[in-house]
This record gives C-alpha cells, structure tokens and sequence, in this order.
C-alpha cells in the first residue's frame, strides 16, 4: 500500500476561531488518509518557526501545501501589513516562486465585503477551493481531496484511432457541402434562395446517397455496415446543421414539406433497389441505420427548439412509396418505416461475442456525442416516436422500437416535452404531437403498460418506465 500524501497548511493567526476552524480542517483531512503537517501539531517550542515553514515548502517529501486564505493571509502575504515574512506561516511571493505552483492550491476561508475570494496578488489567476460557504462545503471539500491524492473527477480519455472518412482518402461523400453552406448562409440572412436552394439540397443529397451502397469484398459484413455507418458521420452532422438553422432562423412549418418529401425519397434505400435480383437480408443495413437515425435527428431537432407543430407534420403525414418497392400494396406508409430490424448487429454481437444489449442503442448513443446534439434529445425524440405509434397504429406489425430507451431504463423524470406540459396550453401541443386527443386515451395507455410487463419494451432485465418519463400526474396541472 502506498504512503498518503504529505501536505503543509499555510494559513494566518488571524483570530483564535481562524485558528481553529484551520485545525478543524486538517483534522478532517487526516480522518480522509492525509498525513498534514501543522504548526500546531509540529512545530515545538525554541524552533525557528520561519525555518520551519521554509523546509516545509521546499522539503520533497510535502507533495501538497494549502493557503488557506482570508482577508489577514492576502494582505500579509502583500507585503501590506507589518512586513513580508513578519507572519512565520504566511508564504510570500518569493517563497511562491520559487518552488513549481502545481504544488500549491488556495483554500477560501473568507470573502472580503464585495463577496470577492481573499487572495494574494500572486495567485489571482488560480483555481482556488471555496470552503467558506457551508452549503457547499461538502462538496468543494471533495474537489480538495481529489486534488491532494491527484484523482480528478474529470479524466482526459485515451486518444482513439481517427474516424475513417479522416484517414481514408477514398471513404464516400455526398458532394453537398457548398450546397450545405449556401442553404445555411441564407437561411440566417433571410434570402429568398433559400427554398430553391434547400431543395437542390436535399435532392442531391438523396440522389448520392447511393454513394454510399455496400460493395462486395472479403471482410465481415457487419465490418463493412459499421464502416459505413461512421463514413456517413459528416453527412449526418451536415443535415443536422441544417435543420438546426432553419429551427432557429425561419419558422421550420415553411419548409418541413420538404423535408417530408425528402425522407420519401431516401425510403426506397431501405430495400432491394429495382435492377438487384440477388440479395441478402443484411444488404442495406448501413442505410437502414442511416435513415433511421436521421429521421431520429431531425425530430429530436424540431422538438428541442419546441417547433412541435412541424414534428406532429413529419410524424401524422403518410410517406408514399413507389408500386416496385418491397411495401407490397401498400401505397403509402407511416413513419415507423423509417425504423428496420437490423439483423447484421445481431450477428456482429454473437461474432465478437459483445455481449451487448444492443449494439445498436450503443452506436447511436457513442455517435451523439459528435452530432451537436445532446443524447436526452435524442433518446425524448425516440420516446415520441415510439408512444405515437402505440397509440394511433393498431396493426402491431406498425411499431416503433425504441432503440435509445436502453440507456433511459434509469431515467428517473420525464422527458422535456413532457415537463413542459404542466403548462395546459403546451400539453394541448404535445397530445396532438402524440396523436390522441386527451389525456384520458394516453393514461388507458401507460396504464396497458404497468398492467403487462412484456409490453413496454425490454432488454432482459433492462425495462423503461413510460409514466416516469411522460410524468403523467404533473401534466396539465397548471394554466
């Protein structure tokens, strides 16, 4: 077992209540596995006490020191009261210098009148540990002793390896960026090329999608399908701009036909393409992630800037889908087309012997942290899209699965949406984003889902709770 840490309290005789409030300190941080050095406790009569701080400093052995600091320590450690060095445990600029600062860190004991830190001039720009407010004592008082045995809460992660379309000069791209730059540019100055251009956009963007088919080649297929996925990531995070401007620059209701109209385009990618008469189930997986997540975007974007109007239109409209398309009869489908079972993840977690949930949910959650876009918004857009189509579809084939939901099985609150509509007005906005008109249909609902366990969805043991993340009692509570 390692020794503990060796640290030096420097502080003022200030007061006989400073003084012990110091020695409550280092009691506490001895009770925590310090080994403190104090003059109280070290320092015996007929000692030079200003050689015994100076060994303290500079002794190789006190990995730590503490200022703790209050309006005496920072005037006396100025020069500006009686002399630098007349206060034996007071450490000067000189001292300071001399020795590497990593060494030293504040301690706050007290404000001046202006509710300001009492710090000497020479450690104005540091971090320092407030411990002078009792409400956060505790807390703060954790943040020294992650500092004093250098454990910080905070860890950079390992550098990983570049994501492919960095790396690899022949990765797939869709060629839209000027287009992308254009559409944003003018959607913050108002200019009227701006449908034209969202059109051309989107038009492109769907047509070169086709870029980004799976060759055949001697690797594992599920290889091939995660690569793809991460070759897409720039794309993804384009559109994501995009949408993200016209949600904060325009009223997304003007354009959001489009991109209904963009979302039909890209739906027959999530099947045999007409020429293809040889195909395997796991073929178009990389575009069933991809449409997947986009739409998931899209409406977790909408949403987070409360344009709920324009994600009620992209989840109540129809997608029509051509008569050579694998929909059978069916001319027209819901949104819940958008979302496909995946087997090549299936088999990519009994190949690697993963022993994931779903490795899917884990994808899309590792790559929300490079769209822009906060996972909760994305998990609150999956949520929605899976109780819309519980509660207005009732063919059980027209599901939504909601992939995220696995890593809100301990969410325990609800979603934004559904805080907000304590306000009676904004829950009038959310039951129509839900598709029922009162409350009473969505209650029959959850209460479905408390009453059969195999109904909510399950990940072994893993399950989510609807009335937790709807919060049910507080909604349209108020005016």
């Amino acid at each position: 077992m390692s020794s503990p840490p060796r640290l030096f309290i420097s502080y003022s005789w200030s007061t006989s209540e400073h003084e012990q409030w110091v020695v409550d300190l280092a009691t506490e941080l001895v009770n925590s596995g310090v080994d403190v050095v104090l003059d109280k406790w070290d320092l015996r009569e007929g000692h030079d006490s200003i050689a015994f701080m100076e060994k303290m400093v500079t002794d190789s052995s006190i990995s730590k020191v503490i200022l703790v600091c209050d309006q005496v320590y920072a005037s006396k450690a100025d020069g500006r009261a009686g002399g630098v060095g007349t206060e034996t445990q007071i450490i000067s600029a000189e001292v300071y210098a001399k020795q590497s600062q990593d060494k030293f860190v504040a301690v706050i004991a007290e404000k001046n009148d202006a509710g300001k830190p009492c710090l000497p001039t020479y450690y104005k720009s540091r971090i320092y540990v407030d411990l002078s407010e009792s409400d956060r004592y505790a807390e703060n008082f954790e943040k020294l002793l992650r500092w004093i045995f250098d454990k910080p809460l905070y860890l950079k992660p390992e550098i990983g390896k570049p994501p492919s379309f960095i790396i690899e000069p022949d990765a797939p791209a869709l060629g839209t960026s000027a287009l992308a730059k254009r559409v944003i540019e003018g959607v913050k100055a108002d200019k009227g090329y701006v449908r034209g251009a969202l059109d051309e956009y989107l038009s492109l963007f769907s047509e070169h999608l086709e870029r980004f088919r799976i060759s055949d080649d001697e690797s594992e297929m599920d290889d091939r399908i995660v690569k793809s996925i991460e070759d897409f990531t720039p794309s993804r995070n384009e559109l994501i701009q995009i949408i993200t401007a016209l949600a904060q620059y325009t009223d997304p209701q003007a354009y959001v036909s489009r991109i209904h109209r963009f979302f039909e385009s890209i739906l027959p990618y999530l099947s045999r393409p007409p020429h293809v008469n040889r195909w395997s189930e796991t073929d178009f997986d990389n575009f069933k992630f991809i449409v997947h997540e986009m739409f998931l975007y899209v409406i977790a974007v909408l949403l987070r800037s409360e344009h709920i109007e324009s994600a009620t239109y992209l989840l109540s409209q129809s997608y029509y889908v051509p008569s050579n398309s694998d929909y059978g009869k069916n001319a027209t489908v819901s949104y819940t087309a958008f979302r496909e079972y995946m087997k090549s993840l299936e088999i990519r977690n009994q190949r690697l012997k993963s022993n994931r949930l779903s490795i899917r949910a884990d994808l899309l959650e590792q790559r929300s942290k490079t769209s822009g876009v906060q996972f909760r918004h994305v998990m609150q857009s999956d949520f929605v899209c899976f109780l819309r189509a519980d509660l207005t579809n009732t063919d059980s084939y027209d599901r939504w699965w909601p992939e995220t939901l696995l890593y809100a099985t301990r969410h325990y609150g609800p979603f934004e949406l559904f805080a907000r509509s304590t306000s009676k007005t904004y829950l009038s906005r959310t039951l129509s984003l839900l598709g029922v008109p009162n409350l009473d249909l969505l209650k029959a609902k959850l209460d479905e889902y408390a009453s059969d366990r195999t109904n909510p969805p399950r990940w072994q043991f893993e399950s989510i709770s609807s009335s937790v993340l709807v919060g049910f009692d507080q909604l349209g509570t108020k005016e």
